[in-house]
């Protein structure tokens, strides 16, 4: 290592500037106004260098691997030659570097002696940013002028004076107003805290030198990403799986098909064969669909490999433009979460084929997306935001995890309490449901399900959930996870609804929506019955579904397992499977399967 690069300073400044983009995160998630951020924690922050190639993010989203790249690509394309000391960008375009309108970006230039040397970096998902839906996140938009206010690359502030003109425009096209301001000064004081601790580290440093050191960062990364990338075995795998529609074109399943070839110390990620995109506005920007395969080869990577600019350059990610994947005029993004989750458990199928010992089984689907908007009683608005999810599939080594957010959001799920505080909203049910769970040596996670019940007279509901007709997919003889399912007044009318929709609601109304069960992973006959028995104790798991999916009889008098019984009925099971002469690689298939 070079004088430059004495080993003891190098990682010092590595964690120093680390720290810097984890401060950011802090400094949002406690001035912020909207539960989509104070308690979904739907934001990223980052640090890059003059150059705008990312440095650090911030322990946040992964979903926001791909964005800051993108999107600083864009503020160079435009303004490069025009930055000053005082700047300040802002964008959400998913067509000139954004994701979906939600999503808006907030960038700070910073200066020493006139030049500049990193650039401070925020995305925040809004809470409203206009459109015809409250919460501006609609999957049954057809058409990105239906969503909302579309922010071209452009500054927020121009050598320190604020943009007047842009603000009243933001103003007058959202619904809450004061919440977007009080979220954009959040971002602004993240990208302040940024500014002032960056100006310590060149104190210290010197600018050389800090410009030196980020570059080995992004350096540092690459050599760790390749030199575990070259440790995995060299081939080519491909996995398929299937959303269950665009909530436009109902029972009308969209492919998701991903190729991963891995030479030496690169990797490539080839989505070509995923279908066109769709009307409805589940499509992703290419920005996206790179998080999604991002976190999908960070899922078998060791930690500790930073985040940033190096990690990105051994992992090439191809999308054809005017797929689902990567979306063109007038393609409509706001919904797009859910095709990048199933696209992080897509990239998990083909990965098991490569490590079988360290990959997980499909989750709940991603997040479950659930919007109500409306007016109270003075016309006064108001807008509430959740994206609700809770188990991951079953992993080679322990069951999926109960109640946790999917890899691919790392989100938190909203206090109940402060829901009801601030939302005419009721909850009337936060709690697993029995039975959901692909079964398996390992089972899946445990999904919950959420009861909502609308207070004010009149409002909208729109709903954006997937995985009824394509359930999520066990490994290696799991079984699938069960399917998610949504209902209105079920404790009146009990009426079944789709899983992407847009409707009104009137006081009084209850939405019940149950996620989906996780995957299992392995053969079910061969779980631990002490497992089994554990899981039905705790209302996990029925004691009929225990013998039926595992063989296992629980004498549920005595709380215990019947050795005798269990033995006889998972002979009978075995003895059922060969007498239907169904081939093991179909009943228990040792690859993947997408259903």
């Amino acid at each position: 290592m070079s004088e430059l690069r004495d080993p003891i300073e190098f990682e010092l400044f590595k964690n120093a500037i680390f720290s810097i983009a984890d401060e950011m995160a802090l400094t949002v998630f406690r001035t912020t106004y909207s539960g989509v951020l104070k308690d979904n924690m739907d934001y990223s922050t980052g640090f890059a260098d003059a150059d705008g190639k990312l440095v650090a993010q911030g322990l946040t989203i992964p979903g926001h691997l791909g964005s800051v790249p993108t999107a600083m690509q864009a503020i160079l394309r435009h303004y490069r030659e025009d930055m000053h000391p005082g700047d300040v960008f802002i964008m959400n375009d998913p067509f000139d570097g954004g994701m979906h309108l939600p999503d808006i970006f907030v960038f700070k230039p910073l200066y020493h002696e006139g030049r500049r040397v990193a650039f401070a970096c925020t995305v925040c998902h809004h809470s409203d940013v206009g459109g015809r839906v409250a919460g501006s996140n609609a999957s049954d938009s057809t058409e990105i002028y239906a969503e909302g206010l579309r922010i071209a690359p452009l500054k927020l502030y121009d050598r320190g004076v604020i943009n007047k003109t842009l603000m009243t425009i933001i103003e007058k096209n959202v619904r809450l107003p004061v919440h977007v301001f009080g979220d954009l000064r959040a971002q602004l004081a993240a990208c302040h805290i940024a500014e002032k601790q960056f100006a310590e580290l060149i104190a210290k440093y010197g600018a050389a030198k800090t410009a030196g050191y980020m570059k080995e960062t992004i350096d540092y990364a690459e050599r760790l990403t390749r030199a575990e990338i070259e440790k995995l075995p060299d081939g080519e795998w491909s996995f398929e799986d299937w959303i269950d529609d665009d909530g436009i074109d109902y029972g009308k399943p969209i492919r998701l098909f991903v190729k991963i070839t891995k030479t030496g110390g690169q990797m490539r990620v080839d989505w070509t064969g995923t279908a066109p995109q769709v009307k409805g506005a589940i499509n992703n920007t290419l920005s996206y669909t790179k998080a999604a395969s991002y976190t999908g080869v960070r899922s078998v990577l060791p930690q500790g490999i930073p985040n940033n600019e190096g990690m990105f350059r051994a992992i090439e990610v191809i999308c054809p433009p005017g797929t689902v994947g990567n979306g063109v005029l007038p393609a409509a993004f706001a919904a797009r979460g859910l095709t990048g989750f199933r696209m992080t458990d897509c990239m998990f199928g083909a990965l098991a084929m490569m490590l079988p010992d360290r990959v997980k089984a499909a989750g709940d689907g991603g997040n479950t997306g659930i919007s109500i908007g409306g007016y109270d009683a003075d016309r006064k608005p108001f807008v509430y935001v959740d994206f609700t999810c809770g188990a991951w599939g079953a992993r080679p080594w322990a069951d999926g995890l109960d109640g946790n957010s999917h890899m691919l959001a790392n989100m938190a799920s909203h206090s109940v309490e402060v829901t009801e505080a601030e939302h005419p909203i009721q909850l009337l049910a936060y709690e697993f449901v029995a039975d959901k769970a692909g079964a398996g040596k390992y089972r899946g996670g445990v999904p919950f399900r959420r009861d909502y019940r609308f207070l004010e007279a009149e409002g909208v509901l729109q709903v954006r959930s997937d995985r009824r007709d394509h359930r999520p997919f066990g490994l290696y003889g799991g079984s699938p996870g069960q399917p998610s399912e949504n209902y209105f007044n079920p404790d009146g009318e009990n009426r079944v609804l789709p899983g992407k929709f847009t409707m009104n609601v009137k006081r009084g109304d209850v939405l019940r929506h149950v996620l989906a069960g996780a995957g299992g992973w392995g053969d079910p006959l061969e779980r631990d019955p002490a497992a089994v028995l554990r899981d039905v104790r705790n209302e996990l798991l029925s004691a009929a579904k225990a013998r039926f999916d595992y063989g296992v009889v629980i004498d549920t008098a005595r709380w215990t397992v019947d050795p005798a019984a269990t033995e006889k009925q998972r002979a009978e099971i075995r003895s059922a499977r060969a007498w239907r002469e169904v081939p093991k690689v179909q009943w228990h298939d040792p690859l993947p399967q997408s259903r």
